[in-house]
């Protein structure tokens, strides 16, 4: 299967699945996730509508994105962790980072950014030890703390479902994303209107929980990037 097929595949899949949410599939967010991804290829995924793309890694972000320069109206997400050591090029490379989950990094992107940039706080939903991701408890000082900073613009929240995907499990984790959000538009009275959740294993659960941006990788690039 081609890129051009896979894409039409995936989108038929949104289709159906906010169908079931009694939601429109434009105001679904899809974030093509370049990990490991070769420029040309980044290319063709714009030529078929795509202009968010997602890195995992600075590094490799900083090699890629250049050569992408002449791409118009694309904006590129950091989705990975990001170490407070590298937040210096990260403020320069990207236009949101939605990996935030420490008031240690928030302070640190503030110090760095140059101008506001938008940013999610990474929320780890499932509570599993290995993922990134501030504890839900803590979620709600984080947001109070970085609506006192001036350079970050907190436009929603981030989580990362649960491994292996299973329904009921997935599904509260995303649940769970989306009753923190709402509970900080109540706490805060500001509007947070990004929910990132969702990826090419588990997107049709995250849509039927109100996601609004999903990540995704192989099913736009194929298991081979």
């Amino acid at each position: 299967m081609n890129m051009e097929e896979r894409v039409k595949r995936l989108r038929e899949k949104i289709s159906v699945f906010c169908e079931k949410a009694h939601r429109n599939p434009d105001d679904i967010i899809v974030v093509a996730v370049t990990k490991t991804v070769r420029p040309e290829r980044i290319e063709e995924a714009y030529r078929l509508g795509f202009n968010i793309f997602g890195e995992n890694k600075v590094q490799e972000a900083r090699e890629k994105i250049p050569q992408l320069s002449h791409l118009k109206n694309v904006k590129w997400h950091l989705i990975g962790h990001l170490q407070r050591n590298k937040v210096k090029y990260a403020v320069k490379l990207f236009d949101m980072i939605q990996s935030v989950d420490s008031f240690a990094l928030a302070d640190e992107i503030e110090k760095r950014a140059i101008g506001k940039i938008d940013i999610l706080i990474e929320v780890n939903t499932s509570k599993e030890p290995q993922k990134h991701g501030i504890p839900p408890s803590e979620a709600f000082n984080l947001v109070e703390h970085i609506l006192n900073l001036d350079n970050l613009n907190l436009k929603g929240f981030m989580t990362v479902g649960p491994y292996p995907v299973e329904e009921k499990k997935t599904r509260e984790s995303f649940a769970l994303l989306r009753e923190i959000r709402d509970k900080a538009e109540t706490l805060f009275g500001l509007k947070f209107p990004v929910l990132s959740m969702g990826m090419t294993e588990d997107f049709k659960y995250a849509i039927l929980e109100g996601s609004t941006m999903i990540r995704i990788g192989r099913a736009i690039f194929g298991e081979r990037y």
